[in-house]
């Protein structure tokens, strides 16, 4: 995983880690929102979402539109979908592990497992 990646993923990691900033990507994920619109969807200032708001845009979750006085919030998933695949490298490797762990501990082998053999086994008697 190259520099640029490890930052992208710890600022998402980071952004993603409060209740209230992953509530706001979830309204986000609906629609686009403006900022006073997304603010009174939350028992918080506006101040205090507006801080929200700004980790996720550092973060490069959320993208800001300035049309006249509004401020219109769109989600930008792009660096969520690379989060997911680092979260599922590590999904993979841990099962493999684990399912190899319980065929030593179980004695099991996958000819032993149900649907594991060859279509010629099948055809034996």
């Amino acid at each position: 995983m190259g520099e640029h990646s490890s930052v992208v993923l710890d600022r998402v990691f980071s952004a993603v880690s409060d209740p209230t900033r992953r509530a706001i990507l979830a309204r986000l994920a609906d629609a686009d929102a403006r900022v006073t619109d997304l603010a009174s969807d939350f028992p918080i200032s506006l101040n205090s979402t507006s801080k929200h708001i700004r980790v996720l845009e550092h973060a490069g979750l959320v993208r800001r539109t300035v049309r006249g006085r509004d401020h219109i919030l769109s989600l930008e998933a792009a660096p969520l979908s690379e989060a997911a695949e680092w979260i599922e490298h590590y999904r993979r490797f841990w099962s493999e592990q684990l399912a190899a762990l319980d065929a030593f501990v179980t004695g099991r082998t996958q000819r032993d497992e149900p649907g594991a053999g060859s279509r010629a086994d099948e055809d034996t008697p």
